[in-house]
């Protein structure tokens, strides 16, 4: 896509629950010994000793607050979560394990996990609806809001809407209400449509934006050569591969319009037509557009958080809302973008 708004193509109070930093847990249970004379089967490698629930929260807690996204804090702590513990190891000159060791544990921030949120009368207003798959009937709403208080709320704190109904099993959804929520920062959506017309400060420090299609992460890296974020990507597929090379910003929009084209998707549907989609944060591509110098292209948002990382795109670089703000306030027009294999 050109510098413009018409998007043509999606690419589409405290705790006391002693989360923070609990001992590593105790390893597997050692196998058995064969028996009698008869040869013993070859043994599997042990198996990495496995952390508490509690431990796993904790740890995705503390890489968002560090600026190392694990994406939708779910307290599951797999491949992604790993990925940014090494990239957090590595900005911190640590060794790049990826294991939380005791050099690494003393190294994240310590504040506590979980945090008591009032629910305020904003966040349970409304007006709720769902949203049609169906690009035809997206085009008919006049806005892509969200569907529900707990997709507003999961939303604001960097969590799936499974962990938000973890924490909370029988929260009623008015104001008043105290829920349990990770302790992030939490995340303000723009709340009009705009080109961004002033550089953040912050973008004159920053050397480029790193997207690596082999392990699905964004990186910034400062002018010193020091990792400053880190965050899950999904960035193309089979029909949509990733365009590699080196590109540029052009420009940064907040919450953006999606001009629908058929004509761009090989998995369009034959009998749909151009569409004008409203903004919101179900837009197909969320709440944040940063244009490339390469047509149709760009770094966006998402509708679907959980699914960063998991799945492909229709060739651009798709991340949660909320790390697409925060590479948006890192980036300025003329900041490299580099597309690696």
């Amino acid at each position: 896509m050109t510098a413009r708004m018409t998007l043509s193509r999606t690419c589409t109070g405290s705790l006391a629950l002693g989360l923070l930093w609990l001992a590593s847990s105790t390893s597997l249970a050692s196998q058995e010994q064969g028996r009698g004379p008869a040869a013993t089967p070859a043994q599997p490698a042990p198996a990495r000793p496995t952390q508490p629930a509690s431990e796993r929260l904790a740890l995705q807690v503390a890489l968002d607050r560090a600026g190392f996204s694990p994406g939708a804090i779910d307290g599951a702590a797999g491949r992604i979560t790993r990925t940014a513990l090494q990239h957090f190891q590595e900005a911190r000159g640590l060794t790049s394990s990826g294991e939380l060791d005791d050099a690494t544990r003393q190294a994240l921030p310590s504040e506590p996990a979980l945090l008591d949120y009032t629910l305020t009368a904003e966040d349970v207003a409304g007006p709720w609806r769902p949203i049609p798959s169906d690009m035809m009937e997206k085009r008919t709403l006049e806005a892509l809001a969200y569907t529900s208080p707990l997709e507003r709320l999961a939303e604001r704190f960097h969590a799936s809407p499974r962990l938000i109904t973890r924490l909370n099993p029988a929260v009623r959804w008015e104001a008043g209400t105290v829920v349990r929520v990770p302790n992030v920062g939490p995340f303000e959506p723009p709340t009009r449509t705009e080109t961004r017309k002033v550089n953040p400060p912050e973008a004159d420090a920053v050397a480029d934006v790193r997207v690596s299609k082999s392990s699905g992460t964004l990186t910034i890296r400062g002018s010193d050569g020091r990792l400053l974020f880190s965050a899950p990507v999904t960035s193309g597929s089979e029909h949509d591969p990733l365009p590699l090379g080196t590109w540029k910003v052009t420009a940064v929009y907040l919450r953006p319009v999606f001009h629908y084209n058929p004509a761009l998707f090989w998995d369009a549907d034959p009998t749909h037509a151009k569409a004008r989609l409203a903004a919101g944060p179900n837009n197909p591509v969320g709440l944040v557009w940063i244009d490339l110098d390469k047509e149709h292209y760009g770094l966006h948002g998402t509708p679907e958080p959980e699914r960063i990382g998991r799945t492909s795109s229709h060739g651009c670089v798709r991340l949660t809302n909320w790390d697409a703000m925060r590479v948006a306030a890192l980036v300025k027009t003329g900041t490299p973008v580099l597309f690696e294999p």
